[in-house]
C-alpha cells in the first residue's frame, strides 16, 4: 500500500502543476480565507478520488464527463457573476460572517467537484487504481492534489494582500468566466483546444481592457495637471 501511496502522490502532484485546478485554487484564495479554500478542495478531492478509484478498481467504466464538464462551466459563470456582485452579507456581524464562510466553503467544494470529474487527474487516478492498491491510490492521489493546490493557494493569498480590493474582485470574476468557457467548450468539443483558446482570449481581452483604461486615466490626469491656469484680471 505504501508503494501505491507514493506512486499516486507523485503522479497526481506532477499532473496538477499548471493545471486549471491549480489556477482555480489561486483564484479562490484571492477572495476567501486560505483555510476555507483548502478545506473545500480537500473535501471535493476526497470524494472525487474515491469515485475515481471505485471506477478504476470495481467498474472499469467511464462517467459521462462531457455533460459534467458543461454543467461545471455554467457553474463557474455563476461564480463569476456572484464575485462581481460581491458578498451581500456584512463581515462586521459575526453571525453573517459565519454564513459567508459557509457559502464560500460550499462554493469551493462544489466548483472543484464539478471541475475534477473527467479531468486528467481523475483519469490518472482511475488508471492507477486499476493496477494498484485502491486505498493507497485514494490516499496518495488526494494528498498529492491538495499539496499541489496548496502551493497555488499560498500565491493567491499573498497576491490578495498586496492588490486593491476592486482589482482582486474583477480579476477573480474574469478568471471564473475564463474557466467557465474552458469547461463548457471542453465538454462540447473534447478533442479540440477550443476551451483553452477561449479562456486565454477572455483573459487577454480583460488585460487589454484594463491596460487601455489605465492609459486613458493617465492621459486625463496629465491633461488636467498641464492645463494652463487663467491669469487674474488686471485693473
Amino acid at each position: 500500500m505504501l508503494a501505491a501511496i507514493l506512486l499516486s502522490f507523485g503522479v497526481i502532484f506532477v499532473a496538477e502543476l499548471g493545471d486549471k485546478s491549480q489556477l482555480m485554487a489561486m483564484t479562490f484564495a484571492l477572495r476567501y480565507r486560505w483555510w476555507v479554500v483548502i478545506g473545500g478542495i480537500t473535501a471535493a478531492t476526497t470524494v472525487v478520488h474515491l469515485v475515481s478509484v471505485g471506477v478504476g478498481h470495481f467498474l472499469g467504466a467511464a462517467l459521462p464527463t462531457n455533460a459534467i464538464s458543461i454543467v461545471g462551466g455554467i457553474a463557474f459563470v455563476i461564480f463569476g457573476l456572484w464575485t462581481l456582485r460581491g458578498d451581500s452579507l456584512s463581515d462586521a456581524e459575526e453571525q453573517k460572517a459565519r454564513k459567508v464562510t459557509g457559502s464560500a466553503f460550499l462554493a469551493v467544494a462544489s466548483a472543484f467537484f464539478l471541475a475534477e470529474l473527467g479531468d486528467k487527474t481523475m483519469l490518472a487516478t482511475v488508471t492507477l487504481a486499476a493496477d494498484n492498491d485502491w486505498v493507497g491510490v485514494w490516499i496518495g492521489s488526494t494528498v498529492g492534489m491538495v499539496a499541489a493546490d496548496a502551493l497555488a493557494i499560498v500565491v493567491g493569498a499573498l497576491l490578495g494582500k498586496h492588490l486593491p480590493e476592486n482589482f482582486v474582485k474583477i480579476g477573480a470574476a474574469v478568471l471564473f468566466f475564463a474557466f467557465g468557457a474552458w469547461l463548457v467548450l471542453e465538454g462540447l468539443f473534447p478533442e479540440s483546444s477550443a476551451g483553452v483558446v477561449a479562456a486565454g482570449a477572455i483573459v487577454a481581452v480583460a488585460v487589454a481592457g484594463a491596460g487601455i483604461r489605465r492609459l486613458t486615466r493617465g492621459a486625463r490626469r496629465t491633461a488636467a495637471t498641464t492645463e494652463p491656469i487663467d491669469a487674474p484680471p488686471t485693473s
